[in-house]
């Protein structure tokens, strides 16, 4: 056998056994010896000298590429993008930072504000170091209301009851202005206390029974007052006794926690008589906001929605304007009588 007829065999047992109908050999052709059992060879290539070689497999094209090769292009084009996007991403956070603050201050100056609770002169209802946010819109469409919890500005007549030190640094001012706008840094001109009585009410502390009085009417403040935690004793509404009217254009505010709360009772002798103007009311506090365990709403007491609260306060400014009335009608019949003897 020869050479080539060895290599031929190697191939034949290698890809098994060729049909019967392949292993035919066209006339005139010489047929392979049936004792070799080798197979009739592959269709020579024309363009090969060797009639008996295999035709050699193409080399693969210079532009496949394989998928576990590092260095494949793909690779490294999908490794650019991501950079890119990275890049990108990082130039535009300075944008969006920029934009987040307008934004913050905008709302900040017009709708809603965050304030943080520096003082315990709120609690149980605030604690220190919580967040509330305050609607800065709403007394635009009401009036303040008895119960409600109000932000407002007491710099010129107030005491601060925290002690700010202002930054001298410029960066260091601009992230204080920063944490005012979203409530992470405490204001020492602004404060924040509970509306007990509003114009033209007289608040009164005490009746027989302990009781703080809203033109006569008991106030039950169970639900707000400050509770011990430790001992269960609850504030006495309040420890001195005073009884004021709320002149018009003012508010008669105390905080929750009575025996701590720098309120309206220690302004009596201000013009106003302890009460604070409504143009300094910046807006009513309406939720916690942080820490997540306390997010809460701030709703009015129901203490202060009983009608006859309502119901005396009407009356109280309509008195001199009866007691008028009543003297006037004398004079008016008089008038009447003189002028019926006397044409």
């Amino acid at each position: 056998m020869t050479h080539e007829d060895d290599r031929r065999d190697v191939r034949s047992e290698a890809e098994g056994a060729v049909p019967d109908e392949k292993q035919a050999v066209t006339p005139g052709e010489n047929a392979a010896d049936p004792d070799d059992g080798a197979a009739a060879g592959p269709d020579p290539d024309p363009s090969s000298g060797d009639a008996g070689h295999e035709r050699e497999s193409p080399a693969p094209s210079a532009d496949a590429t394989d998928p576990s090769d590092p260095s494949d292009p793909s690779d490294s084009d999908g490794t650019e993008k991501g950079k890119k996007k990275q890049t990108s991403f990082w130039k535009e956070l300075p944008v969006l930072i920029g934009v987040a603050l307008v934004l913050a201050l905008v709302i900040k100056a017009f709708a809603v504000q965050a304030f943080y609770i520096p003082s315990a002169s709120m609690e149980n209802t605030l604690q220190i170091g919580d967040r509330v946010l305050v609607n800065k819109i709403v007394y635009r469409t009401r009036d303040v209301r008895r119960g409600d919890i109000v932000v407002f500005n007491g710099l010129d007549s107030w005491d601060p009851e925290v002690q700010i030190q202002e930054p001298t640094n410029p960066v260091s001012k601009f992230f204080n202005m920063v944490g005012g706008a979203f409530g992470v840094v405490p204001g020492e001109k602004d404060y924040i206390k509970r509306v007990i009585g509003v114009p033209g009410d007289r608040v009164k502390c005490c009746d027989s029974q302990g009781r703080m009085t809203v033109n006569g009417v008991p106030l039950d403040e169970r639900s707000y007052l400050f509770t011990d935690p430790v001992t269960g004793e609850r504030n006495k509404p309040s420890n001195e006794p005073f009884d004021v009217t709320v002149q018009p254009g003012n508010l008669w505010v105390m905080g929750d926690h009575r025996e701590v709360s720098y309120d309206s009772r220690q302004h009596r002798g201000d013009p106003g008589g302890g009460a604070i103007p409504e143009n300094r009311v910046i807006g009513r506090a309406f939720v916690v906001v942080w820490p997540v365990d306390r997010v809460d709403t701030l709703p009015i007491p129901k203490t202060f929605e009983q009608p006859a609260l309502s119901a005396a306060a009407a009356l109280l400014p309509a008195t001199p304007l009866a007691l008028g009335l009543i003297g006037a009608l004398p004079i008016t019949w008089l008038r009447r009588r003189l002028r019926t003897h006397h044409p």
